[in-house]
């Protein structure tokens, strides 16, 4: 399993496969639990050095993603976005994204399994400025990127030990798992959202 889970991930440890991994992650189809957290964090304790160009890039590439959600928000319209969230969930995220741009962005924080990309599609299509919304989520995400790519650059060591045990080969398995079932449920429901546009 660790062989399969480091045969997959190995793509995305570049500085090119972190931009994408980062992009899927805020897109609404790909569904991987912390899987950017996890390329940043390996990638800054291989390299302690490089760690600022690492949540630099992840941030960027979590910004470009995000466009394309809150984009097709901004298509879909404040009634196109029940094809997307159900409606009990819609009025919850109405309440947040009237609160404004940088209250939005920073709930991109929050880890998984907080469910952020209801409130980008909102973002979209309740109005929200596209500069504003995108400019906050950039800086929220630099900031929680920054910090697990510095924590990870000091306890580097420790890391790469600890992803040699049972217990990270047992995440994986986990990982993988949700990654799988979580994104074909999402391709699924963004299928049939489609449809019924």
């Amino acid at each position: 399993m660790r062989a399969l889970f480091f045969s997959t991930l190995g793509y995305f440890l570049t500085p090119l496969g972190l931009v994408v991994m980062a992009g899927l992650d805020a897109s609404m189809v790909f569904f991987l639990p912390l899987g950017i957290d996890v390329v940043v964090i390996i990638m800054s304790a291989r390299a302690p050095g490089l760690f600022w160009l690492y949540a630099l890039l992840a941030a960027l590439g979590s910004a470009a993603g995000a466009a394309g959600t809150f984009w097709i928000g901004r298509q879909a319209g404040e009634h196109g976005l029940t094809r997307f969230v159900s409606r009990r969930r819609l009025e919850r995220v109405r309440r947040r994204v009237d609160r404004g741009a940088f209250v939005v962005a920073a709930l991109a924080l929050v880890p998984p399994p907080f469910p952020f990309t209801p409130f980008v599609l909102a973002s979209g299509a309740l109005g929200i400025s596209p500069w504003s919304f995108l400019g906050s989520l950039a800086l929220v995400r630099l900031f929680r990127f920054g910090a697990e790519a510095a924590l990870a650059s000091h306890y580097g060591s420790q890391i790469l030990r600890w992803m040699k045990t049972p217990a990270f080969e047992t995440m994986v398995g986990v990982l993988i798992a949700l990654a799988v079932a979580g994104t074909v449920v999402s391709a699924v429901a963004l299928a049939r959202g489609s449809r019924r546009g």
